[in-house]
């Protein structure tokens, strides 16, 4: 869908419960495509440009997470979707778990992957430097930083952040994004105790070499919480082990 007042999403699939994608800070929905592929084989999903961010740069008010929560429950009202699996990696996490307590009762599951707001820690000068980020070689070192070690950058992921930061104001709005979330160089932190309030299955995937959000946040968490340990793995999961993260994530669905 398109429009300056609707997210837009790309969607793929057909039939069984939804499944939302909300990528992370930065990112656009097409980041997602391998995933989206592999879970579309027996569902529909759909995969949001967050506000700020790609083909939803324009929509209004753009930047507060509470603003993309409202218009992605928004957006599943106007398709007449009434509960969906939501998967969302960083700030998307943020966005889905708060989507989460704000309506459970349309939410079927989450998968979070890294997700924001576990915490008060975020590396903050890496964000903003992500945000001014605009060819291929500087989006690469960034992507590279948040990586673990061992693992190369993808190219397809590379090709399609630059051709969004292409976009005119898509830096100026991530620089107002990223001062948004890092605030005084820390994030908001959800309360322990609300997140222990949340009755669907809750799935938390985090590597122990995160750069971005360190693992130190996954310590207490609601024991009825899943959580995937990836031993030496970075910030990017989906692309450092996304067979993986493919399992997990279908097994939520499941």
């Amino acid at each position: 869908m398109t429009g300056v007042d609707r997210l837009f999403a790309r969607e793929m699939g057909s039939g069984g419960t939804p499944a939302v994608f909300l990528h992370g800070f930065g990112g656009v929905g097409g980041v997602w495509a391998p995933l989206q592929e592999a879970v579309a084989s027996d569902r529909f999903i759909l995969a949001y440009d967050l506000p700020g961010h790609g083909q939803s740069l324009s929509f209004p008010e753009a930047g507060p997470v509470k603003i993309a929560v409202k218009a992605v429950l928004a957006d599943l009202a106007a398709r007449g979707i009434e509960r969906a699996h939501l998967v969302g990696h960083s700030m998307g996490g943020a966005i889905a778990t708060l989507t989460a307590l704000s309506q459970p009762q349309r939410v079927a599951s989450l998968s979070l992957i890294a997700p924001g707001g576990f915490g008060e820690e975020i590396n903050a000068p890496l964000l903003k430097r992500y945000a001014g980020a605009t060819d291929d070689a500087s989006i690469r070192v960034c992507l590279a930083a948040m990586s673990g070690p061992q693992h190369d950058v993808p190219d397809d992921v590379v090709n399609k952040l630059a051709a969004a930061r292409a976009a005119a104001g898509q830096t100026e709005m991530l620089a107002h994004i990223a001062g948004l979330i890092t605030r005084d160089g820390k994030q908001g932190a959800i309360p322990r105790e609300s997140l222990a309030g949340l009755d669907m299955p809750v799935a938390v995937l985090w590597g122990t070499a995160d750069s971005v959000l360190p693992y130190k946040q996954t310590r207490g968490l609601p024991p009825r919480f899943a959580l995937h340990t990836f031993d030496g793995d970075g910030h990017m999961l989906a692309e450092e082990q996304p067979d993986e993260v493919l399992f997990i994530v279908r097994q939520m669905m499941r």
